[in-house]
C-alpha cells in the first residue's frame, strides 16, 4: 500500500499565541528561550520571527512590533509592509500572556511528534538497508526513540546565537545561586573543590592497582551520590555480586569490620549498627546489575529504561567485553572507553569507571601512578574528562595499619586544575574519609 501523504503535525495558533505573549510581555522572552528552540516552531516565518525576537534581546534591545519589524526588514525576511501586517496579526492573537505556558507546551508537543515522525522514518531507512550487524541497527533505533522521549533530539546545527542564549541563562543561574556552577558533588569537599563536581556528560575514571580500593571508592561515592540527590545510581559489577557489593555498602556505612559481617560474627552493637545502615541504605534509589562481560551497548539499553538517573558506576573497564572481538586488546578496549564516553554524554549524566594499572609502577621507586600507566589503552586517557589515581605508601609497606593514609592523584581534569587530595582509607570498614591536614587527622 503506498503511503498517504499526511500534513506535518503544527498549531498555527499555538505558535502564533507564543510569539504574541512575548509582544505583549517582552519580558517572557526569558520563559520561552528556555522551553523552546528554534527549530520547535514549524513555519519558517515563526523561526525568523523567534530568532529575531532572540537577537533584540541578546542585544539589550526593547522587543515590540516597531523594533521587531525593522529587525526582520533588514534580515531581508520581509518587506515593511507584509511585515508590518503579519506582525499586527500576531500581536492581535492573543489577548495575554497568562496562559503561555500551555501554548508553549502545544508547541513543544507538535515538535515531538515532528521528531518522532522523522526518527521513525530514519529507523524504516535504517531496517530497509539492512547495513551491518542487527543488533547495532537495533541499538540506534533505540538512541533515535530516546532522544525524541528525552528532549536531546538535534535536528541540525545549533546556531551561535542560541548557543550565547543558553550560556547566558546559566550564567545568570550561577550569579543567582553560586551553588548552581558545582556538578555533581562526591561529598569529600577536598575532592569536589578541586573537580568543582562531576559534570553531566563526563567519564571520570578511577585508576588504581589491585587492593588500593577503587571499588570502595567508587561505592563510597555512589552511596554519597545517592543520599544527596535523591536520584537513581546505577552500577554494574562485573567482577563482584551484587550482594558482595552490598556487604561492603554495609560495612562502610555501619562501620562494622568487614569480617564480621562474612562470618556472622556480630555483637549486639554491631548488629544495631548493621540494621539502621540496612533501613538508610535501603531508602536510596541504587541498582546494581552484576552481569559478567556486559557490554557498553547492553548498559546503554537497560539505562534508557531507568527514570530519574543521576550517576552510573561501572567496575571496571578491563572486564567489559568488547562489542567486536578482537585479538587487539588494545584497540577492544579503546573502542569500550569511547563507548562509555559516548554513554555518558548520551544520557547526560557523570559515568564513573574504574580501571586497572599496569605493574609498570611497581618499578619505579616512587610508585605513585601516572597517566602512562594505564592498562591496555591510550585511549582511555584521551576518552576521559577526569583521571583520579589512588595511591598509598602503606600498601607497599606491608603494614597491617586498619587506618592507611591515601593519595587521590587527578592526573587529568578537562575542565580544570589537578593535584592531589589527601584521603583516609579505613580498610576493615572499606571506606574512604576526609583527611583534615590541619590536624592531622581524619575528620
Amino acid at each position: 500500500m503506498a503511503d498517504i501523504e499526511r500534513t506535518m503535525p503544527f498549531a498555527l495558533e499555538a505558535e502564533q499565541s507564543v510569539l504574541g505573549a512575548i509582544l505583549l510581555d517582552p519580558e517572557k522572552i526569558n520563559q520561552v528561550a528556555e522551553f523552546l528552540r528554534e527549530d520547535d516552531f514549524y513555519l519558517s516565518e515563526h523561526r525568523e520571527i523567534f530568532a529575531a525576537m532572540r537577537d533584540l534581546f541578546v542585544q539589550s534591545r526593547q522587543i515590540d512590533v516597531v523594533t521587531l519589524i525593522d529587525m526582520l526588514v533588514s534580515r531581508g525576511t520581509y518587506d515593511r509592509e507584509n511585515g508590518s501586517k503579519y506582525i499586527r496579526v500576531i500581536a492581535d492573537t492573543v489577548p495575554s500572556s497568562t496562559n503561555l505556558n500551555d501554548y508553549m507546551q502545544i508547541v513543544k508537543d507538535k515538535s515531538t511528534l515532528r521528531a518522532l515522525i522523522e526518527a521513525a522514518d530514519e529507523i524504516r531507512e535504517d531496517a530497509y538497508a539492512a547495513k551491518g550487524e542487527v543488533k547495532y541497527i537495533v541499538d540506534n533505533a533505540e538512541s533515535k526513540i530516546y532522544n525524541v522521549s528525552s528532549g536531546n533530539e538535534v535536528k541540525t546545527f545549533v546556531s551561535i546565537a542560541d548557543a550565547i542564549t543558553r550560556t547566558y541563562y546559566n550564567i545568570r543561574d550561577i550569579a543567582n545561586d553560586p551553588a548552581a556552577a558545582a556538578g555533581m558533588q562526591t561529598e569529600y569537599d577536598s575532592l569536589d573543590n578541586v573537580l568543582v563536581g562531576m559534570g553531566k556528560g563526563d567519564l571520570v575514571l578511577i585508576g588504581a592497582r589491585p587492593g588500593m580500593g577503587k571499588t570502595s571508592f567508587a561505592m563510597n561515592i555512589a552511596a554519597n551520590v545517592a543520599r544527596t540527590t535523591k536520584k537513581t545510581v546505577c552500577i554494574f559489577s562485573l567482577e563482584m555480586t551484587c550482594e558482595q557489593l552490598a556487604s561492603r555498602l554495609l560495612s562502610s556505612e555501619a562501620m562494622v569490620d568487614s569480617k564480621k559481617l562474612r562470618s556472622g560474627r556480630l555483637s549486639p552493637e554491631d548488629w544495631n549498627a548493621v540494621s539502621q545502615a540496612a533501613s538508610e541504605l535501603s531508602e536510596l534509589k541504587m541498582l546494581i546489575d552484576d552481569t559478567t562481560g556486559i557490554t557498553v551497548t547492553a548498559m546503554k539499553a537497560k539505562l534508557r529504561k531507568v527514570k530519574d538517573l543521576g550517576l552510573v558506576v561501572v567496575d571496571y573497564l578491563q572486564l567489559i567485553q568488547g562489542e567486536r572481538h578482537s585479538d587487539n586488546r588494545v584497540l577492544e578496549v579503546g573502542d569500550i572507553s569511547r563507548g562509555l564516553k559516548m554513554l555518558a554524554k548520551d544520557l547526560g549524566v557523570p559515568v564513573i569507571c574504574c580501571a586497572q594499572l599496569s605493574r609498570a609502577n611497581e618499578g619505579r621507586s616512587d610508585k605513585r601512578p601516572m597517566l602512562s600507566d594505564l592498562r591496555d589503552s591510550g585511549a582511555i586517557e584521551q576518552d576521559a574528562d577526569v583521571v583520579m589515581f589512588l595511591h598509598s605508601d602503606d600498601y607497599y609497606k606491608n603494614e597491617t595499619k586498619t587506618q592507611k593514609d591515601a593519595e587521590c592523584i587527578i592526573a587529568k581534569n578537562r575542565h580544570g586544575e589537578t593535584g592531589v587530595v589527601k584521603l583516609i582509607f579505613l580498610g576493615p570498614y572499606t571506606k574512604f574519609i576526609e583527611y583534615d591536614s590541619a590536624h592531622g587527622e581524619p575528620q
